[in-house]
This record gives C-alpha cells, sequence and structure tokens, in this order.
C-alpha cells in the first residue's frame, strides 16, 4: 500500500513582474507557477487548492473570520521513512509467550529426602542401602 505524506502552502497572494506578463492575471500565473515549479522540484505532486476559514483577532476580544487560499500537495513517502513512521510494535510480530509448566507449590529444597528423584539430579543414583545378612 502506497503512504502518502502532505504539504499545505499558502497561495500567492500577489503576482511577480516578469518579461511579458503585463496584465494582473498574468503576473499572477507567473507567481503560481513558480510556486508550484519549486514544489515539483522537491518531488511534490499538485492536488487542489482549498479556500478555507481562519478565525483572526481583532482588538482584545473580537475575531474576524478570514478566508485563506491553500494549496495542497502531496509525496510518496520512502519506504524506510513509513518504517520509521510505524510503530515497533506493529512492524515485528510478538513472538508466542511459552510457560514452563508449573510441578510444585513446594521448593525441592524442602522436600523429604527419600522423594527427590536423584537421578534427575546432575546425573547422579541413590546408593544402594547395604544388606543385613
Amino acid at each position: 500500500m502506497k503512504r502518502y505524506e502532505y504539504q499545505v502552502v499558502p497561495a500567492p497572494k500577489k503576482g511577480e513582474k516578469a518579461k511579458g506578463a503585463k496584465t494582473t492575471a498574468d503576473r499572477f500565473a507567473v507567481a503560481l507557477t513558480a510556486l508550484m515549479n519549486k514544489m515539483g522540484m522537491d518531488g511534490w505532486d499538485y492536488i487542489r487548492a482549498d479556500t478555507l476559514p481562519c478565525d483572526e483577532r481583532v482588538g482584545l476580544t473580537g475575531t474576524k473570520t478570514q478566508f485563506q487560499n491553500m494549496l495542497v500537495f502531496r509525496r510518496e513517502m520512502i519506504a524506510e521513512a513509513v518504517e520509521m513512521l510505524m510503530p515497533p510494535e506493529a512492524a515485528k510480530p510478538n513472538p508466542p509467550i511459552i510457560r514452563a509448566p508449573k510441578t510444585s507449590a513446594q521448593p525441592e529444597a524442602l522436600r523429604d529426602p527419600d522423594q527427590i528423584d536423584m537421578e534427575r539430579l546432575d546425573g547422579f543414583s541413590k546408593p544402594d542401602k547395604p544388606k543385613l545378612a
């Protein structure tokens, strides 16, 4: 799945002087073209222009809503950047938890010595009891 990052920049408010651009619309087009070419050189694709409301303070307590023209750009994220943004838990599955079975509630040191399986301990066997004749 492709992932994108977005950048929103304000549209130019004034045109730029250029050779052959005589009208206001021509100068504005030159400014807009320069901005879009600059973003394109950095790998950004133009998506759309939006006009969005923005509340500004007027005086001490007043507000005024102004509308801002914004240009929306996007570019595909590099695979390394996607991996950096993903949390480590999502990138790698958790290994299964294996629990050892419970053998006894009483520690082996407290058990009766005759009941301890000596062969299981360090490979030693229980000594034979001498027979009385």
